[in-house]
């Protein structure tokens, strides 16, 4: 995957044309180019909601968290633990001025003043939290999305938070 820089123009004319949550650039893109879907996406299996993920959202678990924060916390955990080698991929997942994950809490601080880095648990990884709910939504989707979960899944998971 390799990061271009576009015209704000041009970024608002690809998210204008987003069908669904989660939906990559990249994948815009070859809709609106009518470009073939890329080899390795169609080789690649679609998970099936892990124990986890399906009793995260049976259960009452989220309910018991009391703010977004805690809940896209938990969510992000459960995501880890589901499939850490996929989690791998949130790394890649940025804004247009802020990364959202690293691997340590030092280099989200380096990367913006106002963070609020926190360790997912049980992982490697921190994420930043001084996002609003609709972007935390946006980057559990972004995330769940290059995961490979379907997009009724995702929807769930989302409006969870």
């Amino acid at each position: 995957m390799k990061t271009i820089e576009v015209d704000e123009d041009l970024y608002r004319y690809i998210a204008s044309n987003t069908r669904h949550i989660g939906e990559s650039a990249s994948d815009i893109l070859r809709r609106l180019l009518k470009l073939q879907p890329a080899a390795s996406a169609v080789a690649e299996p679609t998970p099936v909601a892990g124990k986890g993920i399906a009793q995260m959202l049976g259960g009452n678990e989220l309910a018991a968290d009391e703010s977004a924060i805690d809940r896209f916390m938990h969510i992000l955990a459960v995501l880890y633990r589901e499939n850490p080698t996929s989690f791998a991929q949130a790394c890649d997942i940025k804004g247009r001025k802020r990364i959202y994950f690293a691997d340590s809490e030092a280099a989200l601080l380096a990367a913006g003043n106002t963070t609020k880095p926190k360790a997912i648990d049980g992982s490697p990884y921190w994420v930043i939290t001084n996002t609003n709910t609709g972007r935390k939504r946006n980057i559990v989707a972004q995330l769940m999305a290059a995961m490979g979960y379907p997009h009724g899944l995702i929807e769930r998971v989302c409006q969870s938070i």
